[in-house]
């Protein structure tokens, strides 16, 4: 499975930190779920997706279209 958080973070010049404040998480946890050392719920995936508004399946790596019509 290919998580794309760091990538989409990094296309908007967004650091760890400000995506952490932004989501009300802690920034050691956002650099775990980049490098898959953790594994985000439900629940944080919907955020992220949300967040950068894309697809679970673009965030998850099941599919290049960032966000279906």
């Amino acid at each position: 499975m290919y998580f794309r958080l760091k990538d989409l973070r990094k296309e908007r010049n967004i650091s760890q930190l400000k995506l952490s404040l932004d989501l009300h998480m802690n920034q050691n946890t956002i650099s775990r779920y980049e490098t898959m050392e953790r594994e985000a719920d439900y629940e944080t995936l919907i955020k992220f997706a949300d967040y950068f508004d894309v697809s679970l399946d673009y965030l998850l790596g099941r599919s290049d279209v960032k966000k279906p019509l």
